[in-house]
């Protein structure tokens, strides 16, 4: 590469720490309270807390991967970049980014049409038409700039935040009640029967698979690496900060959901949580209204990092032309890539269901993560730099072992039918 086209394809390092925690944790929040909520109830019923538990497990420990892999290689590639590092297999590491930039992608779409579902659950909004203009003003806020979406975000994500708090104050006497209702779940699913919804442990592995959905927003931090400050320090703690935060949320939702002791309704619901306090007597509307900010989160850092990722396959000669690398020096950001990023995620809002979606991208993220694990044991054997978190080689082993388990789980799943 000249450097003429270096020079093109160069990011901007504009975003500090806590822009980067509240861009994360958006993303994350967004993907997995509000939209995939609902579905995760269905399949595992009164066991969704613990369905959340073992989705976190896969995600915490390919997390601290990602943190130590991210620092040593802070590429826009991410795991393009650590798979051919480590193994020294061009090919291999390609074939991971071709396969993030789909799950990406497809996450996009995703999201895009749970904030349809939950815009329908008090507007009246042809489903197209609401899409459609989401999808364009994401896009063109994508284009804008690295650090006016991550402002935006931070303000949205407080927004969410504040939220879910008041969800969790509408729904405080369910929490108490829940401990009681997981249990029953556990006794009765021992026992070879089924909670009130969904289909015992079942339906928790089921549930699991789903949720893996709900905590994959953290990968995407890696595709910020190029515009990020002071990246070795900052991108690892930004990882850590997010998903404690998002954790803690993700369990309390659950034991509050459960704990209602009406998860048919929740389930079949578009909208979950507008669902579950109007169940308790608390007006839905401004749940809806304000759940509306942190959902367009997460699509918009779908977009960045799927376009971010299609930047550094085209910019490395990976299989897209090089019109996909260009960088625009105005708002340096990648703008073909961020347009076609933007018309392929409203294809797939428009055509595909939203469970589809998420279980397509917990099975592209899944692969990944193995792959991540496997990269950061490989490198661990060579060399242990000073200025990069030391993640304990045993973590990556489990990693490694939790998302293997995770997507033969998922494939037994559909081959038996249950996908």
């Amino acid at each position: 590469m000249n450097e003429t086209t270096q020079h093109q394809s160069e990011l901007e390092r504009s975003v500090g720490l806590w822009q980067l925690v509240f861009y994360g944790s958006g993303t994350i929040l967004g993907a997995g309270i509000f939209v995939v909520v609902g579905k995760v109830v269905g399949e595992a019923g009164t066991l969704t807390p613990l369905a959340y538990a073992l989705a976190a497990i896969v995600a915490i420990t390919s997390a601290l991967s990602f943190a130590e892999m991210g620092a040593r290689i802070p590429t826009a590639g991410g795991p393009i970049d650590y798979l051919e590092q480590a193994f020294h297999a061009p090919a291999l590491g390609s074939g991971a980014g071709w396969v993030l930039m789909v799950a990406n992608t497809v996450s996009a779409a995703t999201i895009v049409t749970g904030f349809v579902a939950y815009l329908d659950s008090f507007a009246t909004v042809p489903g197209w038409l609401a899409t459609t203009a989401l999808v364009l003003v994401l896009g063109g806020i994508a284009i804008a700039g690295m650090k006016e979406s991550a402002w935006l975000m931070s303000v949205t994500t407080l927004i969410g935040i504040g939220t879910l708090i008041a969800v969790l104050w509408a729904l405080r006497d369910s929490i108490l009640a829940a401990p009681a209702e997981v249990l029953t779940g556990l006794d009765a699913s021992a026992d070879g029967g089924e909670g009130s919804v969904g289909g015992g442990f079942g339906g928790l592995f089921a549930g699991a698979i789903l949720a893996v959905y709900a905590f994959i927003g953290f990968g995407d931090l890696a595709q910020t690496a190029e515009e990020v400050r002071d990246v070795k320090r900052t991108l690892p703690r930004a990882m850590m900060i997010s998903l404690a935060i998002v954790f803690v949320f993700y369990i309390l939702i659950a034991l509050a959901l459960v704990g209602t002791g009406e998860l048919s309704a929740i389930a079949e619901a578009s909208a979950p949580l507008v669902k579950a306090v109007e169940l308790v007597g608390w007006p839905g509307l401004p749940i809806a209204i304000a759940s509306l900010f942190v959902i367009v989160n997460g699509a918009l850092t779908q977009i960045i990092a799927a376009a971010r990722l299609l930047l550094d396959i085209a910019r490395d000669g990976r299989g897209a032309p090089r019109l996909f690398a260009k960088v625009n020096e105005s708002t340096a950001t990648p703008i073909p890539a961020t347009l076609l990023i933007s018309v392929t995620v409203l294809v797939l809002a428009l055509l595909v269901p939203l469970k589809s979606l998420a279980e397509v991208t917990s099975f592209a993220i899944l692969i990944v993560f193995v792959g991540v694990n496997l990269s950061l044991i490989r490198m661990k054997r060579r060399t242990q730099p000073e200025d990069v978190p030391n993640i304990p080689v045993v973590v990556p082993y489990v990693g490694v072992f939790a998302a293997g388990a995770a997507l033969v789980a998922q494939i037994a799943q559909f081959i038996l039918g249950g996908g």
